[in-house]
């Protein structure tokens, strides 16, 4: 394939043909090996951090071309029909004068990235003349092939196609109004929908992606392993453990043996109390620990009188606390909120202020230096620079809070799924038990869930660049 299609006529034959007379190409119009391709993508900027799949593609329509010293890879105004990438060599690549650059010259080695004004919005041409200025080995990728192949796997190839822009904006040091890259089409790009849209876009990516059918096999495993050790081999340690089979059998019954099923309200009730619960403590921990974590992390005199306190307490276990509880909250139920509230409180407000303090100074500095008040830093800049660690303290804090409510259930409740494991224990219904923790983990998974929905509604910015880099 011709590397330039530049101008009609002599002119334009007799150019193309100094180049072919310069040029030497290894296995001329055959495929670059992609194994031999891939280590150089991975060195390059925009090409780096892309998924192993999508750079085995890439490579496949990779072609490689030899230059000799001095050789002419394009002119400024040629067709911008390919990428390159420098696999050896030195290569000078100069700007135009008129495109503003602040740098024209750059020279490039081994993993640099240039040809790319086929990219850029509404660019077809060469932006700059390139020249070999020491034999050179270049990896060359067709521009249009690497789109449509950018088109089938949208967020990373959203995320190669922002790193050609930053590339083309540091490096080059192009002005960013020139560094527009082409918008990609197909699906709708993440910095285009909304957080509905984005959270099953990112659905969608998972669902595609092996991690589904690992899950599935990690269950699988569990299971397997259960049936296997307590009903067939009946090993000593599980021959007293109720296997799958009864399990399963008590669970769907119309008529329980033990009285506890899907098909008895009672079973609902036990669920709907825990959940209230949880529902009240998480609550409470909520509006009081992120405010605290917040002013502790802000706050070096506050933390210096606070924090002590704070660690003296975090580690008392919760069931330490429950005789205290007791004494203090008349009401039973009041006791079993504030046992969960109380574990689910220290783990928002820690993970709160590690958020504060993970903040870079920097950004305080010039939110202070533009006039910003104590306030405006605090409202602007600290709170929703925590936020990715605060959402991520009430995953654990919600997750905590379960295990600390269904301590107190065992211990002063009177509903609830602690209560049907404790009083299955005491009456001796084994399948009972392992349907309350079966349903504790169904429960408490959805509203982990929940609170992750929550955390991208309110943290879009955050959505997207997890959806950029297809997490």
């Amino acid at each position: 394939m011709p590397h330039s299609r530049r101008g009609e006529g002599a002119a334009g034959d007799e150019a193309r043909g100094l180049r072919k007379a310069m040029e030497l190409t290894i296995n001329d119009g055959s495929k670059a090996a992609p194994d031999d391709v891939l280590g150089v993508l991975r060195e390059s900027a925009p090409f780096g951090g892309a998924p192993d799949e999508l750079l085995r593609k890439i490579a496949a329509i990779a072609r490689r071309a030899q230059y000799a010293a001095g050789a002419r890879i394009y002119n400024a105004g040629d067709e911008a029909d390919d990428v390159y990438v420098v696999a050896s060599g030195r290569i000078e690549h100069i700007f135009t004068s008129e495109l503003g650059a602040r740098e024209p010259l750059k020279r490039m080695t081994r993993g640099g990235v240039f040809g790319w004004a086929g990219l850029l919005l509404g660019h077809t041409h060469r932006l700059a003349t390139v020249t070999a200025l020491e034999a050179a080995d270049l990896i060359r990728i067709d521009t249009e092939a690497l789109v449509k192949i950018l088109e089938t796997e949208p967020a990373p190839a959203n995320a190669v196609m922002e790193r050609f822009a930053s590339m083309i904006v540091r490096e080059f040091t192009l002005p960013e109004l020139l560094a527009q890259v082409r918008r990609l089409s197909g699906e709708p790009q993440p910095e285009e929908m909304s957080t509905l849209e984005l959270t099953l876009y990112r659905f969608g990516q998972w669902a595609k992606s092996p991690r589904p059918y690992l899950m599935l096999i990690g269950f699988a495993l569990l299971l397997g392993a259960w049936y296997l050790t307590v009903e067939v081999w009946k090993l000593p340690r599980f021959r007293e453990m109720p296997g799958i089979t009864k399990v399963m059998q008590e669970w769907f019954s119309p008529n329980p043996v033990y009285g506890l099923s899907f098909y008895t309200a009672e079973y609902y009730q036990h669920i709907a109390v825990s959940v209230w619960r949880i529902a009240q403590a998480f609550f409470l921990a909520t509006a009081l620990g992120v405010p605290f974590g917040l002013f502790l992390g802000w706050s070096r005199k506050f933390k210096e009188y606070v924090f002590p306190v704070f660690e003296l307490l975090r580690p008392i276990p919760i069931l330490a606390w429950v005789p205290l509880a007791i004494v203090m909250f008349v009401a039973t139920e009041s006791a079993v909120v504030f046992l969960a509230f109380l574990a689910s409180f220290f783990a928002t407000a820690l993970n709160t202020m590690l958020g504060v303090e993970s903040i870079d100074e920097s950004y305080v500095r010039a939110a202070n230096c533009l006039g910003a008040s104590k306030w405006q830093v605090f409202r602007h800049v600290i709170a929703p620079g925590a936020m990715p660690f605060i959402f991520t303290g009430l995953q654990i804090s919600i997750g905590v809070s379960w295990f600390s409510l269904v301590a107190a259930e065992m211990v002063s409740g009177q509903y609830g799924l602690g209560y049907v494991i404790n009083t299955s224990y005491m009456m001796v219904r084994y399948p009972t038990i392992v349907i309350g923790m079966i349903t504790l983990g169904f429960v408490g998974y959805a509203t982990s869930a929940l609170v992750r929905l929550a955390g991208d509604y309110l943290m879009e910015w955050r959505v997207r660049e997890l959806a950029l880099s297809e997490r």
